[in-house]
């Protein structure tokens, strides 16, 4: 099994949180791989603007999933532990990477972000990263 370490920012413009769909119809917050030995805080803020075309900066940590899945290509199975961040955005400007595999992004108010996120663990964590979020604001 392959275990990665990655980081991904929950970024919030006003009352709306930025929402991203890949290239497998997924909605989900943006993150990516640590590596390097490269500060978590780091890698989130970067993918966030890589994925999202978003500057944003951190507020607060915000807790860590984990996940699963098969790679195909690896022919192995990959564990992903993800630290995840509160983050507030410039702008409400959305420019999702089409070369990184996102179709689709914007900020989308809190109650319609909920129905759309793919993964039930992603719909907890908004709304504790929501909660945060509006405690430092």
């Amino acid at each position: 099994m392959i275990i990665r370490n990655c980081s991904g920012g929950i970024v919030f413009y006003g009352d709306k949180v930025l929402l991203l769909m890949n290239d497998k119809r997924d909605i989900a917050f943006p993150k990516g791989v640590v590596r390097d030995n490269r500060k978590l805080t780091e890698v989130a803020v970067e993918r966030v603007k890589i994925e999202a075309g978003v500057k944003a900066r951190i507020i607060s940590p915000c807790g860590k999933t984990h996940y699963e899945f098969y790679s195909v290509t690896r022919r192995k199975p990959v564990h992903n532990n993800v630290s995840w961040f509160v983050m507030e955005a410039d702008s409400d400007k959305v420019t999702p990477n089409a070369s990184e595999g996102f179709e689709e992004g914007a900020f989308y108010p809190i109650e319609e972000a909920m129905s759309m996120i793919t993964y039930s663990q992603d719909r907890s964590l908004l709304m504790m990263a929501y909660q945060k979020y509006k405690e430092s604001v």
